[in-house]
């Protein structure tokens, strides 16, 4: 499903994807007496064996999406496979358990705290004795001062893709020797745990230049469990070997590989052993699963009982074939061939099998709210008033055995020290309710209605010309890849529900956000302030709902009621437009039309969700560790710039309210952690009634591995443990025994 981002916060909250919904309560406190944060939905999957149990030696071919760009987690073009690198070969002082909270590393950190808080805030690292670089150099206070001036922010050569945290230390000293490293922060900083990790070597950050380069196709030093051999983008390889002068447990494995493999080739690339494991969508895990089940064979399902040729016919048509392949008798010969070579790889799946949890992420339903419709709160809680977030989880979750929970938080996932369900700010659905926000706020059914000119099309904050050719709108089906529910005849049907189901299965790719973008926008309600309810939430009292409270189109000053809806069209987003279809239906209901539009891929979140031009998508967020500091822009109010357009930072709603700033001003600077995380879950709570994006579900993660792979896999919350990744040792099983988090 992912053009997901980056692992440990490695560039500015790059991933995307949320949703959204509503739940009941009208309090809007977000704390509570007890602990609210629950348990992780589902835990990792990784085979787990103890180290006694795993061989030594062998090789991990890993699939990837690319090679990265950088090996630099700090520049704005790393991506998932540069944290793979880095939390395989850099110190980390701090990596993530179970349930998504840090933990001090011991590899490299005997202790961290804070030492003083008057007048500053001070943190006392003392270092593992044993942990040096691998060039023997020991790790030490001038690899933490050279990270924190190249990310202080202060030096604008340094081209870094954030400096949060960094820009708030006073100064880094060595302490009383030189194992100590003393951090001097001229503010207070919650989050000082995320901090140098990864942490490069000073011979990386010491110079502009080095830090520009240096670290972007090689990493000479470092001090993991594994070091980098070669970056090879001919054979699209990232090759990981052993690290001699590492000092921890010795990585079971010889090396591991990370090969680049599109998502639609990974199963085919199971099959014929160039790797071993792959993170897949739902249709390549049905694949496997039906491979392991032995079920998989050309002539099961829709072929078995039929003639050869009607088997051929029906499997070729399925697998790309023109449907006349079967009618001549050379056809046939090739139909037999491919059909055998297809079989022999199903036969190579049953070495696998699928390993699945959650991916520390969720799956939202965005609303632009800087102008038009969606710039009216009162529209935005209809829209979110309007949704079963339950039955959309199920829509995606349930056909792949997980738990179909709906996300409570903005800011966590459960298991998380933030999470709390602060839904309730909001309300649950309620058609009525949705209906008679939209009276109150103007929009009746049945009014006057002006043409609208053919040659524009709504698209978010501005309008978009249809016959726009750069947006690749175009649908395989030769048309322009857009609908409108309710009034279109390719609008999904109500009967179409369990063939959406089945749809549903199938998981899809969002894109990932990066960068800040400026855009123009407009006033937003929520900033008025929130006195025990949520304003605007319910609509006023005696406010009647619209007569005849069917799915009539609504309309005001002559304009109808219609978002455009923008979806990606690759083969690998099936599951959104699934969840779009849904969405769409459940608006109707209240008299809100869509315009779903499908837009090519690569231009999906550069020139829609970023640059403004949509009215609803669906996109994803990972759910940090230190919420305090990572979700901050991405909640912050846009703030005007010198030329008259909005800084949005990574809000890319254009949603935001002055309350909400204050809370994570308060949260980041206090260092009492129960505060803290009230204050988190009341900033929550006010994101839920400002209804600019609407948690759905947290994502599913699966992933393809060999069968003899242990300690790998659908990883969770949890940070990889790379030195006890490899293969069971003959007549080993896999056990119980906990590996190191």
């Amino acid at each position: 499903m992912s053009h997901v981002g980056v692992g440990p916060r490695a560039v500015v909250r790059s991933a995307a994807f949320l949703t959204a919904g509503a739940l009941a309560v009208t309090v809007l406190t977000g704390c509570g007496g007890t602990d609210e944060a629950g348990k992780p939905l589902a835990g990792q999957d990784i085979a787990e064996a103890a180290r006694d149990r795993v061989a030594d030696g062998g090789t991990l071919r890993w699939a990837v999406d690319a090679v990265p760009d950088t090996l630099n987690t700090f520049q704005a073009d790393a991506d998932a496979a540069t944290t793979t690198v880095a939390q395989a070969t850099l110190p980390s002082m701090y990596r993530l358990d179970a349930t998504g909270r840090p933990q001090r590393n011991a590899d490299y950190l005997e202790s961290a705290k804070v030492v003083e808080t008057e007048p500053k805030q001070v943190v006392l690292y003392k270092l593992n004795q044993q942990a040096v670089w691998s060039d023997g150099r020991e790790i030490g206070a001038a690899d933490f001062a050279a990270q924190w001036r190249a990310l202080s922010g202060k030096d604008s050569a340094y081209w870094t893709a954030r400096n949060a945290g960094y820009d708030r230390i006073e100064k880094v000293e060595r302490g009383d020797n030189d194992l100590e490293v003393k951090v001097t922060f001229s503010r207070p900083y919650a989050d000082w745990r995320s901090l140098f990790s990864p942490l490069y070597p000073k011979d990386v950050m010491g110079s502009p230049d080095s830090f520009n380069d240096g670290a972007r196709r090689k990493l000479k030093v470092s001090a993991g469990p594994f070091k980098v051999k070669e970056v090879d983008r001919k054979e699209k390889d990232v090759v990981l070997t052993r690290n001699p002068r590492w000092w921890g447990e010795p990585a079971k494995l010889d090396k591991i590989v990370l090969h680049a493999v599109p998502r639609d080739k990974r199963v085919d690339a199971l099959a014929d052993g160039t790797v071993d494991l792959a993170p897949i969508d739902p249709a390549g895990a049905r694949r496997i699963t039906g491979a392991a089940q032995g079920n998989a064979g050309p002539l099961h399902g829709p072929g078995s009982g039929r003639t050869e040729t009607e088997a051929l016919r029906a499997w070729g048509t399925a697998h790309g074939f023109d449907k006349e392949a079967a009618d001549s008798e050379r056809g046939l010969k090739k139909l037999r061939k491919a059909m055998a070579e297809w079989h022999m790889r199903e036969q190579q799946l049953r070495g696998f099998e699928v390993r699945k949890s959650f991916e520390p992420a969720y799956t939202q339903l965005a609303l632009n709210g800087s102008e038009g419709p969606l710039a009216d709160e009162r529209v935005r809680r209809a829209v979110a008033r309007a949704l079963n977030r339950k039955e959309l989880a199920e829509l995606v979750l349930k056909p792949l055995g997980l738990p179909a929970v709906p996300v409570g938080s903005h800011l966590a996932l459960s298991g998380q020290a933030a999470y709390a369900d602060n839904s309730g700010a909001l309300g649950d659905q309620d058609t009525g309710e949705a209906q008679a926000l939209l009276a109150d706020a103007g929009w009746v059914p049945g009014g006057p209605v002006e043409e609208p000119k053919k040659a524009e099309k709504a698209a978010g904050g501005k309008g978009r010309k249809a016959d726009d050719g750069n947006d690749g709108d175009q649908s395989e089906g030769g048309d322009d890849g857009t609908y409108i529910v309710g009034e279109d005849d390719k609008a999904p049907r109500e009967t179409d529900r369990d063939a959406e189901e089945a749809r549903g299965a199938r998981d899809g790719q969002d894109e990932k956000p990066s960068g800040r973008h400026g855009e123009d926008g407009g006033r937003h309600l929520a900033q008025d302030g929130l006195h025990g309810g949520a304003p605007g939430a319910y609509a006023p009292k005696g406010t009647a709902a619209p007569a005849g409270a069917g799915p009539r189109a609504l309309a005001k000053d002559g304009k109808p009621l219609s978002l455009r809806f923008v979806v990606p069209s690759g083969s690998g987003s099936e599951t959104l437009r699934a969840v779009a279809d849904r969405i769409a239906k459940m608006l109707d209901r209240v008299g809100i039309r869509t315009e779903i539009t499908k837009v090519a891929d690569d231009s999906y979140f550069k020139d829609h969700i970023a640059a403004g031009q949509y009215d609803l998508a669906l996109y994803s967020w990972p759910a940090s560790a230190y919420p305090a500091t990572d979700a901050r822009p991405v909640y912050a109010k846009p703030v005007p710039a010198a030329d008259g357009s909005l800084t949005v930072e990574q809000n890319y709603t254009r949603v935001g309210t002055d309350q909400v700033d204050q809370l994570f001003d308060q949260a980041i600077g206090t260092l009492d952690e129960d505060e803290a995380r009230d204050l988190l879950r009341k900033a929550d709570s006010r994101i839920w009634a400002a209804a600019g994006s609407i948690p759905l579900y947290q994502r599913p993660e699966l992933t393809a591995a060999r069968k003899d792979l242990v300690n790998a896999g659908a990883f969770g919350f949890r940070t990889p443990v790379y030195e006890d990744m490899g293969f069971l040792k003959k007549g080993a099983k896999v056990s119980a025994s906990p590996t190191k988090g």
